[in-house]
């Protein structure tokens, strides 16, 4: 398994592209925008995306699903909670077409051969979803290096967002590695000892 980040967009989100090495099957997590950025490096790979995955549904993290499903065919996934929130036009969700399926808290799932586990984790937005691959954790806005996802657009709440980093995230092994919605990546141990957030 091989991972890709690419930063887009102004807000320079991370869109992670993940790979099976033997097949060139991949899956898009978080394509915020650029879509042509996009492409152009799942093209230049050979990679063949196989399905995209929704952490969250803020404009930043969506703004390029529809581009790249229109190019490839392929559906997308996302927790209804925030499916609700973008269809009715709520400040700062992206745009986007009812979901072909949904995630939920606890669904174990299979894409390209690579296994993943969803984590229901509130605060940031009301459906936000971690995304669990062995040592690697896809973490979208919940959890950054030092820091935590805004609680401060609507549906975002602070106590739900610290409750579910503590009782979800810190729960794992303190060598797992979290790739954020932003910025750089960090460890479950790094940040259960640095993050001021979590004292």
């Amino acid at each position: 398994m091989n991972i890709a980040r690419i930063p887009v967009g102004s807000n320079f989100e991370n869109c992670y592209i993940v790979v099976n090495d033997t097949t060139s099957e991949g899956i898009v997590i978080d394509p915020g925008a650029d879509s042509e950025k996009i492409i152009d490096y799942l093209e230049s790979k050979n990679i063949k995306p196989v399905v995209i995955l929704i952490t969250h549904g803020h404009f930043d993290h969506v703004g390029a699903v529809v581009d790249i499903m229109d190019k490839y065919g392929i559906e997308f996934y996302i927790n209804q909670i925030e499916e609700e929130l973008i269809l009715k036009n709520t400040y700062v969700f992206g745009n986007l077409p009812k979901a072909d399926h949904y995630l939920n808290d606890g669904d174990e799932l299979e894409f390209a051969g690579i296994k993943l586990k969803c984590i229901h984790t509130p605060g940031h937005t009301p459906g936000g979803m971690c995304f669990l691959m062995g040592d690697i954790l896809i973490a979208g806005d919940t959890l950054f290096q030092q820091s935590i996802g805004r609680t401060d657009f609507t549906g975002g709440d602070f106590a739900a967002l610290i409750s579910s980093i503590t009782e979800k995230l810190m729960i794992l092994d303190d060598s797992v590695r979290v790739l954020p919605g932003h910025g750089d990546t960090t460890t479950i141990g790094f940040e259960r000892n640095n993050n001021p957030f979590l004292e």
